[in-house]
């Protein structure tokens, strides 16, 4: 008897934690489910800009390291550090008196060898005549036409030289060969310096207006760019750093040559800088513009998402339930995506909230930047 009792309560035991289960499934499945508060916004049709984006370098348009064409001490500078000089603006002076003196001693060399010249020359018109008269022999008449015309020679040579000695004298004064900013001083008055030495550059001129800056783009673009020089200049932006305008720009220069090594081609803008707002060694976003884009179906950039399966978004539909769809991205294009395939013109794609979703999920549209904890208390 009292085993009969043991097994009944046993079996009554067993019932009641088989049953508990099913009571509570049938009370998760009752139980309604919670709004996912998120943030929308509407796939958007409209004609988009073709660009590509890269980071430029800016560079001068002209460069000139300016040095001296004769040795001598450095006398006179006639500018600042920094300073915006012009073309043919005097520069620098060196100590013009040894080259002086040395024109003065070739011009008289000349003067000299000119004089001889005129005597020989003299002599072998006397030896003509004599020589026709029969008075002396060919022979001796020869020897002083000779003579005359080393003599000429001579003060031709010595013409040379005092031009030469003229051009070196010139080289004392050194004028800027372009009209742009000036560099550090780099050999101050008072030393000695030697022509077209690398140690003895007295300072940099960097042309700043027009400027060049240089950058590259993945080979892949080449045919495009290719494509639209030939019908066309490309616009070029390039914006420096704490600017918010950019400079335009048209695109001058594509390289000969794809770089092997990181598969990309140099390319260089063209800038008037007239505000010289952009500096040389100065680094720049730059956007080449290649062409517009007519029709192209646009999301918000967050709203595009990556899985395991590829880029996806989450649409909304019209009983406020999420639907997870894959995409195919295109461009990105000021804070937007274009979507090559997957969502149309006037749905509404998730952009905030989609860590709290999956396919199916209801979803309450909230502001964007409301707390999700309020929107999450809204719900309930």
């Amino acid at each position: 008897m009292r085993n009969l009792t043991r097994i009944f309560s046993l079996l009554l035991l067993s019932a009641g934690l088989f049953l508990m289960p099913g009571c509570s499934s049938q009370k998760a499945q009752s139980a309604p489910s919670i709004a996912v508060p998120v943030v929308v916004a509407p796939a958007i049709e409209k004609t988009v800009p073709v660009e590509l984006r890269a980071i430029g370098n800016v560079q001068a348009y002209n460069t000139v390291q300016v040095k001296t064409q004769v040795p001598g001490e450095l006398t006179g500078v006639f500018f600042k550090e920094g300073d915006d000089v012009q073309r043919g603006q005097l520069l620098f002076t060196l100590d013009p008196r040894p080259l002086e003196s040395d024109l003065k001693r070739l011009q008289a060399t000349m003067a000299r060898d000119q004089a001889e010249a005129a005597n020989a020359r003299a002599q072998a018109t006397r030896y003509a005549k004599l020589m026709e008269e029969g008075v002396v022999a060919r022979e001796q008449y020869d020897q002083y036409r000779t003579q005359a015309e080393a003599m000429e020679a001579a003060a031709q040579a010595d013409k040379s030289a005092v031009e030469t000695a003229r051009l070196q004298l010139a080289y004392t004064k050194i004028f800027a060969p372009l009209s742009g900013r000036t560099g550090s001083l780099l050999v101050h008055r008072g030393n000695i310096v030697k022509e077209n030495d690398d140690k003895s550059v007295l300072v940099a001129i960097n042309q700043l207006t027009p400027i060049y800056v240089e950058f590259a783009v993945p080979e892949r673009y080449l045919p495009q760019v290719k494509a639209q020089t030939s019908a066309g200049k490309l616009k070029v932006q390039a914006v420096a750093p704490g600017e918010t305008t950019p400079e335009e720009g048209t695109l001058t220069f594509v390289d000969n040559t794809v770089d092997p090594t990181t598969g990309t081609i140099r390319m260089k803008g063209t800038f008037a800088n007239p505000s010289r707002r952009l500096w040389p060694g100065q680094f720049v976003d730059v956007v080449l513009r290649l062409s517009e884009r007519p029709n192209a179906v646009l999301v918000p950039t967050p709203a595009v998402q990556t899985g395991q399966l590829g880029q996806f978004v989450f649409v909304i539909k019209s009983d406020m339930t999420a639907e997870q769809r894959p995409v195919k991205a295109g461009e990105a294009v000021e804070g937007s995506t274009i979507i090559e395939q997957g969502v149309q013109p006037g749905e509404r794609v998730v952009t905030d909230g989609q860590l709290r979703l999956v396919p199916g999920s209801r979803v309450e549209i909230r502001q964007a930047g409301a707390s999700p904890a309020a929107g999450a208390s809204s719900a309930k």
